[in-house]
């Protein structure tokens, strides 16, 4: 495994989330259970912080103000990248920042915009990210897992890039 530190960490996690939109977001709920759910992914800053749209009245707000420590699961199953992102989230309520990262397909969510009440943003600052994603083309990844399913062997180590990055 490989662990990468100082400021080659932020611009490997960058390039390793900024093409995957959604993420399940986890947090602990009142009983101590893991519970997720999606999100899009609204920007990763030049601090590595990265920021979501939520509203304040759900129950991630209120999971993420209790218990700060946070997960999230990035997911790109086609180019063989997977993301796990452990922080510390905060609830933002700086209509500046807000007005950076809005766009029209959010009006989905929120009818009136940034004018919709209990509009706020979810940051989330990195402490620890994993990664793992393909070290080899997709054919040669589809012909290390056949033979492995062949010979009924685990596929060899190298078949994916395992990664620990300290922020």
């Amino acid at each position: 495994m490989t662990e990468i530190t100082g400021p080659e960490a932020l611009a490997r996690v960058t390039a390793l989330v900024e093409d995957i939109d959604f993420t399940m977001l986890t947090t602990v709920d009142d009983d101590g259970n893991l519970v997720s759910r999606p999100m899009s992914t609204r920007q990763m800053d030049e601090s590595g912080d990265i920021w979501f749209f939520t509203s304040e009245d759900t129950e991630k707000v209120e999971e993420a103000q209790e218990h700060r420590q946070v997960g999230l699961a990035y997911c790109d199953a086609k180019g063989m990248r997977y993301v796990s992102v452990a922080g510390t989230a905060s609830i933002v309520r700086d209509r500046r920042k807000m007005e950076e990262l809005y766009s029209p397909s959010l009006d989905i969510w929120f009818e009136d915009g940034l004018d919709t009440p209990g509009v706020v943003l979810l940051k989330v600052t990195p402490v620890v990210t994993e990664f793992w994603e393909s070290s080899k083309g997709p054919i040669a990844m589809a012909a290390g897992a056949l033979k492995a399913l062949v010979t009924r062997d685990t596929p060899d180590d190298d078949i994916m890039d395992h990664g620990r990055i300290v922020c």
